[in-house]
């Protein structure tokens, strides 16, 4: 993941900053509780495409 895209990239439905998780290609927002895929390589920025975190990932 590109570090400048990455920097502007929020979440939609918070606002909030996301962290590019490389292991599961995501980018992670601690905030909404929601980790969007990324896909051949471009992040899918959609609420319903998103995977809700589970307790353990919103705690790390």
């Amino acid at each position: 993941m590109d570090k400048q895209l990455l920097a502007l990239l929020v979440c939609p439905l918070t606002h909030a900053p996301l962290v590019y998780d490389k292991a599961a290609q995501e980018l992670v927002c601690k905030a909404s509780g929601l980790a969007y895929p990324i896909r051949d390589g471009l992040p899918v920025m959609l609420v319903e495409e998103a995977r809700p975190l589970s307790a353990e990932e919103k705690l790390a």
